[in-house]
């Protein structure tokens, strides 16, 4: 994928407001947010992520980006702009497996999620979007979706658990 016109910016890290809270609907299909998913996907391969949220570099809008294999291997990539999630635990059980996040640096935790996971939504011109995943993809779809909820994988754990996780990164608790 062709970065080559995104700048890489400062990633946000769990405690900052802005990862907390909802994301607004992106309302406007306009060079900014073209500008915005380029910006998103040269931040995340700086980072090594797999996928990123708008939030996590201090955008509330609902826009992510991704990059990574489905449960096949086959690599996928692109974005989706104001994402409604449909997951399926009827098709495969939930899956438990370590996740990690670009937002609380360094650290990893066993999560469960579904198995096979759907986002649907449009792409940077309105177009209609869907993408559908099994593995680390459909793990990423549910991760990104709920940081555009304002949900941090962290906040899915026992409390005793988070905040050891948190003081690990060096990172506030909530």
């Amino acid at each position: 994928m062709d970065v080559s016109s995104g700048t890489v910016r400062p990633l946000v890290s769990y405690g900052d407001a802005v990862l907390h809270q909802a994301s607004a609907p992106v309302e406007s299909f306009d060079a900014e947010l073209q500008a915005l998913v380029d910006d998103m996907f040269a931040t995340m391969y700086e980072a090594d992520g797999v996928g990123l949220a708008a939030n996590q570099i201090g955008v509330g809008l609902r826009v992510f980006v991704y990059d990574c294999p489905d449960g096949s291997g086959e690599n996928q990539a692109g974005h989706v702009v104001n994402p409604v999630l449909t997951v399926s635990r009827t098709l495969a059980p939930p899956v438990t497996e370590p996740e990690g996040c670009l937002s609380v640096p360094g650290q990893h935790a066993e999560v469960t999620r579904a198995a096979v996971a759907t986002v649907t939504g449009v792409d940077v011109s309105g177009r209609p979007v869907a993408v559908s995943g099994t593995g680390l993809l459909a793990r990423c779809l549910q991760h990104e979706v709920d940081h555009l909820r304002g949900t941090v994988y962290v906040d899915l754990l026992p409390t005793a658990e988070r905040a050891a996780i948190l003081a690990a990164a060096g990172l506030p608790g909530a």
